[in-house]
């Protein structure tokens, strides 16, 4: 069993290391890991195998919520079967794409 941990927040050292160290503490594997920087603000998705995890996923969940109000970062989980039952994808597909014309610090 696998779940998606995503990650929004004004970038900081040591964000991937804190929510790894988290997923550690839960016995929870990273799997694979996608983050980008949007000027100053860092992204993150993270796919998790939860099937070892000494933790039910709810309480996972609601404690990685607390740990990004702590680091001002929202985190979210979610179990890889609810992600693809809301279709998230689907949902965001067909919308317009804006470009933001953001200019970057370093021109």
């Amino acid at each position: 069993m696998r779940a998606v941990v995503s990650v929004i927040g004004k970038d900081m050292v040591g964000i991937l290391a804190k929510v790894s160290a988290e997923c550690e503490n839960a016995n929870m594997n990273v799997i694979e890991v996608s983050q980008t920087l949007l000027q100053d603000m860092f992204a993150m998705i993270m796919l998790i195998d939860i099937t070892k995890g000494n933790t039910t996923l709810a309480d996972f969940a609601a404690h990685m919520e607390n740990v990004g109000k702590q680091s001002g970062l929202t985190i979210h989980v979610m179990h890889e079967e609810s992600r693809e039952f809301y279709g998230l994808e689907r949902l965001w597909r067909d919308c317009p794409a804006i470009d933001l014309d953001l200019a970057h610090p370093e021109t």
